[in-house]
């Protein structure tokens, strides 16, 4: 009889997982990472725990989180992620232990469907075209028969659908307790759920949210929790960076405008008092919109207060939505639309305020552009002493894991990152053979990155590669227009289906790809993390340069001085771990399963002739490295050859 004490014995080869499950395969740094979150959930410690690519972490901790005792919350990366944790992975450990306790899932108002908003634009009778109006009929429909209301559920309705935002509900325009449809809702009723769960699954959006939420004086979505576990941790410094920042966007205050407007239809006289101040509002932002024409797509706030043209617009909007949330005072009473605008408009224009004079220096702020845009940000320079404020305020466990949380063997940057101070770490190897499985190519002969002709010369590299392996490949870019550019060259030049970025949704470009057997898929930016292909449709990771984060970002600029006025090198200090945790990630997407065998292309010659590149190449799992093309065909011939 195994004690339920201890967790590594469970995942063992006696345990009831080995019995139970197919295809399970007790690991040994599967075990040690179940006691090490053990161990920090009973003694509400901070754990930092790496878990190399089918090391099963999933298991790993959820086996101790549902055997604690204690209520949990468990964070993921994605909303796709959230729901395989909780529809499959969270079932069969319960199963395996009977454990018979609550469990919740629970996601962010936009991905539930609003049944007061629903009933608004099937009233208003909106002219949609033939699309629209059947996507309409069938959330209709689905409508009668969800219990979730969780959009996922309507895989017929794409997610990027401008149905969606018609039929969902934001902070802003949620009428609360007042709704109608209040005993109904599909938000509230997911909240109460999760409040009385002893484990909840969410994402760091929802979760940081929730913090952000809190720090204002706000009730919380999620209490109090004995642990907080978050897998893919190695997204939480960007993410916390966007949750700590005060922001307003021009969408939010035309958006303002609209409802207000259309709040009108059902009170008498309001439109009189009403229409020409909104109006005024919405070209008061067009107004500033056309004077940031001028500047780049995003930059530091300096960058628009030097410009007078841009300065008055500002000053312009302040004044026009002051005395557009006046006016909707005065109807605030008379509906309770006029009064959740009034609130919208007050928090909107204290917060503009506050952006646009705030001048600390523990702030950095800044501004973004889009085709018909902006938005306008301060956010917080050191994301460590808010963190560890929330840390403090929960007294409860935190566990940080990822396959991608350290560089060359040190966890300092993460822990610096995110203020944790000497916590417990804890390095699980994959249980693959990298040495069997893999092998690195580092294509010679290739000119600077920033040569003219780099992208040209990276696939010339790549095109005897792809051959040997017969496509199966994926090439993973560091801009948009890198990628765009090897999408021309190899148009031409490859017999295999090429699958590119921004073509289709990436879940449809992924499932083809996978179907073709032979493709060739094109990806930057999101395409470096998340996503699983095993087997051998997926042979060769080729990636064209080092992940450094774009110069141009005014946050990283202004944190990169400050690390320098700190006497920290800002380049090896911020800039060289930021990017290995990148390539990490990147480099992760090769080798899936034990019976995976692939080929790493790494194009950028940095890795060889800069001495940082030594940290990227001791940071990878232990693969042989090679220069030799011909290597790398013996490789996809099955020969398996040492190299140096």
């Amino acid at each position: 009889m195994i004690d339920h004490e201890d967790v590594a014995a469970l995942l063992g080869t006696e345990g009831p997982f080995a019995r139970e499950l197919p295809n399970f395969a007790p690991r040994a740094a599967q075990q040690a990472m179940a006691r090490a979150v053990q161990h920090a959930i009973a003694e509400r410690e901070t754990l930092i725990a790496e878990a190399g690519t089918g090391t099963g972490k999933t298991f790993a901790y959820l086996v101790p989180a549902l055997l604690s005792g204690e209520r949990v919350i468990v964070s993921t990366g994605t909303k796709a992620l959230q729901d395989q944790l909780f529809f499959r992975d969270l079932p069969r450990v319960r199963s395996v232990l009977d454990a018979r306790l609550k469990t919740a899932l629970l996601k962010g108002r936009s991905n539930y469907l609003c049944l007061y908003r629903l009933d608004q634009t099937v009233r208003e009778g909106a002219s949609f075209d033939r699309t629209q109006a059947s996507q309409l009929a069938a959330i209709r429909a689905w409508s009668a028969r969800t219990r979730r209301g969780d959009r996922m559920e309507l895989a017929e309705v794409p997610e990027e659908s401008p149905l969606w935002p018609r039929v969902t509900s934001t902070p802003e325009n949620c009428l609360g307790v007042e709704c109608p449809f209040y005993d109904d809702c599909h938000v509230i009723k997911a909240r109460r759920e999760a409040q009385e769960a002893d484990l909840v699954v969410v994402n760091h959006h929802l979760l940081f949210a929730d913090m952000a939420l809190k720090q204002e004086g706000f009730g919380e979505i999620l209490p109090g929790a004995s642990a907080f576990i978050l897998d893919e941790a190695h997204q939480i410094p960007e993410l916390a960076g966007q949750f700590f920042s005060q922001s307003i966007s021009a969408r939010q205050i035309s958006e303002l405008a609209q409802d207000s407007l259309a709040e009108c239809n059902g009170v008498t006289g309001a439109i009189g008092l009403v229409l020409e101040p909104a109006e005024a509002v919405q070209d008061a932002v067009r107004k500033l919109r056309l004077a940031m024409d001028v500047l780049p797509e995003r930059g530091p706030f300096h960058a628009l207060e030097a410009q007078r043209p841009m300065v008055e617009a500002l000053h312009e909007l302040r004044e026009v939505l002051a005395d557009f949330t006046d006016v909707l005072s005065s109807q605030a009473e008379r509906s309770r639309g006029f009064a959740h605008a009034h609130e919208r408009a007050a928090l909107l224009s204290e917060r503009l305020d506050r952006i646009a004079e705030r001048e600390g220096e523990r702030d950095v702020r800044w501004f973004e552009l889009y085709p018909r845009g902006f938005a306008l940000h301060a956010t917080p320079l050191d994301l460590a002493a808010p963190l560890r404020a929330m840390r403090e305020h929960t007294q409860a466990a935190w566990i940080y894991t990822s396959a991608t949380l350290s560089v060359a063997a040190s966890f300092d940057h993460f822990a610096r990152q995110l203020g944790l101070d000497d916590p417990q770490t804890l390095q699980a190897e994959s249980p693959f053979d990298y040495a069997k499985q893999a092998l690195c190519y580092l294509p010679p002969a290739l000119p600077d990155p920033s040569a003219r002709d780099y992208t040209d010369r990276v696939i010339e590299a790549v095109l005897p590669v792809l051959h040997a392996s017969h496509g199966r490949a994926f090439l993973l870019f560091t801009s948009h227009r890198a990628l765009r550019r090897a999408a021309e060259l190899l148009h031409q030049r490859v017999p295999w289906p090429l699958f590119v970025q921004g073509s289709a949704p990436r879940h449809q470009l992924l499932e083809e790809f996978r179907a073709s057997g032979h493709g060739v898929l094109l990806g930057a930016a999101s395409f470096w993390e998340g996503v699983d292909v095993a087997g051998e449709a997926l042979s060769v990771v080729v990636i064209d340069k080092l992940p450094f984060a774009a110069p141009d970002d005014p946050v990283l600029q202004a944190r990169l001085e400050a690390l320098e006025q700190a006497g920290i090198n800002p380049f090896m200090g911020w800039q060289v771990p930021s990017a290995v945790i990148a390539l990490k990630q990147g480099a992760g997407r090769l080798i899936r399963d034990v019976h995976d065998r692939g080929v790493l292309v790494l194009c950028d010659p940095r890795l060889t002739t800069k001495g940082y590149g030594r940290l990227f190449l001791a940071s990878l799992p232990g693969m042989p490295r090679t220069r030799e093309l011909a290597e790398v065909q013996a490789f996809f011939d099955g020969e398996i050859k040492e190299t140096a």
